[in-house]
């Protein structure tokens, strides 16, 4: 395996042929997670997949080395008063959560299969998804049991934003954090070895 992977890019109108290899990376992936957590399961993914890919301004990118995938990321804008923001549990001034439909973008998912973790394929896929994006921030969840990956996030530039809990059925505490799009230094941010989000 390599660290220098293919990157490809899909939008919104390739999600459905896209589905099926999107959905068997999760199954890989968060295998062990799903045999005991609801909110990991397959169905609660591809449903939550098909909403997000739904969406305007959806975009995907997709590793491969040689002609195995090796992980992906995606996410979409968020509208004019988002839902994203309803489970919130920190306090914060209005302006900071007020959304127009351009202003951000949400980091839904990013995974990497394992015989390329710690190789730089997250932060590839990462940085790929986000350097093109017109939105002035991005923001995005990370599972409070999972501090390594929260820390991670950290060394790329992101900072918490607080607390929020999403109004779904068996949802976790996540850090809702976020990160300006138009400040270079968020893709230097990097180590080669870091840890891949997912690994633990």
């Amino acid at each position: 395996m390599t660290t220098g992977i293919d990157i490809r890019h899909y939008t919104a109108d390739q999600a459905p042929t896209l589905r099926p290899l999107l959905l068997d990376m999760y199954a890989e992936v968060y295998e062990d997670a799903a045999q005991s957590d609801p909110f990991a399961s397959i169905d609660r993914y591809a449903a939550g997949l098909d909403g997000w890919s739904s969406r305007p301004g959806w975009s995907c990118v997709v590793g491969y080395d040689g002609d195995e995938s090796v992980g992906y990321a995606y996410g979409a804008p968020l509208p004019e008063g988002a839902r994203w923001w309803g489970g919130l549990l920190t306090d914060v001034p209005a302006e900071v959560v007020a959304e127009t439909g351009t202003r951000t973008y949400a980091l839904s998912e990013l995974m990497v299969r394992r015989p390329w973790r710690k190789t730089g394929a997250s932060h590839q896929l990462h940085t790929a998804l986000l350097s093109a994006r017109p939105e002035q921030r991005a923001t995005l969840l990370v599972d409070q049991t999972h501090p390594k990956v929260h820390h991670l996030y950290e060394n790329w530039g992101w900072q918490t934003l607080g607390d929020l809990r999403p109004r779904i059925e068996n949802a976790p505490l996540f850090h809702a954090m976020l990160l300006p799009l138009h400040d270079a230094q968020w893709q230097r941010a990097v180590s080669p070895s870091s840890m891949d989000p997912g690994s633990d």
